[in-house]
């Protein structure tokens, strides 16, 4: 079972995934990072097989590096997202398809100056969508019900975490199952920043 959550801000996306690495009912480890950073200010987020998720991520992670080894500049995170979804839609249609679901959190300045976080949910599937919110996992329609409900654009950055912390909460009742912490980041003007972890029963 598996967890990934981000919210986006006015100025910011916040971004959790939890840190357990397990297969059927037994846990291999629970320090396990799903966030893969592909630049200075954009992050993927991957569940699903284990094997397809990190071969996939560091396919698209290189390749946005060659990108920017080529062109002298970076992907903006629409380009990064639109990449990577293409990719996702190609390999679903040959002998190794690659079972993967993610989230794609950026930064990007726009030509006014303006912040622009942008936030991008994508499945195994190869469908994409822009949205203000986003969820991947069993616990979903939970995280997806308490995001909806209670989701603001102009959230703070302590209110988006606060929700974060709603929702591993919410997972920790539901599920006999519980997922132990979970891996938190920022990404605004200033890049990427870790945060402190979210332990459901005993956050701060």
């Amino acid at each position: 079972m598996e967890q990934l959550i981000a919210i986006q801000g006015s100025d910011f996306v916040l971004v959790a995934a939890d840190t357990a690495a397990g297969r059927s009912i037994v846990q291999m480890k629970q320090d396990h990072d799903k966030m893969f950073k592909l630049s200075e200010k954009i992050l993927l987020l991957c569940a699903g097989e284990s094997g397809d998720t990190v071969q996939f991520a560091e396919l698209i992670q290189r390749n946005v590096q060659l990108y920017k080894m080529r062109n002298g500049y970076e992907l903006s995170p629409a380009a990064a997202a639109n990449f990577t979804r293409r990719n996702v839609a190609e390999y679903i249609r040959s002998r190794t398809p690659y079972y993967v679901n993610l989230l794609l959190a950026g930064y990007d300045e726009t030509d006014e100056g303006r912040p622009a976080p942008e936030l991008y949910y994508m499945d195994y599937l190869g469908s994409m969508a822009k949205t203000p919110f986003s969820a991947h996992g069993m616990g979903s329609s939970f995280v997806l019900a308490i995001l909806d409900r209670h989701y603001k654009a102009d959230l703070s950055k302590d209110g988006a975490r606060q929700l974060v912390k709603m929702c591993a909460e919410e997972l920790r009742t539901r599920f006999s199952i519980n997922l132990p912490s979970f891996r938190v980041r920022l990404i605004d003007k200033n890049g990427i920043q870790d945060l402190e972890n979210i332990t459901a029963g005993g956050a701060k």
